[in-house]
């Protein structure tokens, strides 16, 4: 699968603006990046700190995803995300190794990458997303 490091943790919150407030100024984090993704029914705001990305992920529908989860779970993290050279290959890896698949094909994500994800009842109870830049 060849992962190269972690892209991003992904963080499901209920109130974009009142989290990057936390961000900025309880932690002194800056957010570099907000982005509405209208197929993911989803919100999200980056912030850097050294080379890995904190994406904060707010629903735009109580039936997308994250209002699903965070109806279910509350705030939290939601998910951890490994850059990998080929999300669509790797995906196919894994499935290949037993892996169950949430996407059979990479799909396009926020900040342009293509991106698919593990079912947690094969990750130990993780939610895993695989990103790519092709």
């Amino acid at each position: 699968m060849n992962i190269s490091h972690i892209e991003h943790i992904g963080i499901a919150v209920e109130n974009l603006e009142e989290s990057i407030k936390y961000y900025e100024q309880v932690l002194g984090m800056k957010c570099y990046s907000i982005e509405e993704v209208v197929d993911q029914k989803v919100k999200t705001a980056f912030f850097l700190v050294g080379d890995t990305k904190i994406e904060l992920l707010e629903s735009t529908s109580p039936d997308g995803p994250i209002g699903k989860y965070i109806a279910k779970k509350g705030q939290g993290i939601h998910h951890i995300a490994f850059a990998v050279p080929d999300a669509t290959k790797a995906l196919k890896t894994a499935e290949e190794r037993g892996v169950l698949l949430v996407d059979k094909v990479s799909r396009k994500g926020a900040e342009g990458l293509n991106i698919g994800f593990l079912h947690p009842k094969s990750t130990q109870g993780v939610l895993t997303e695989l990103c790519s830049k092709k």
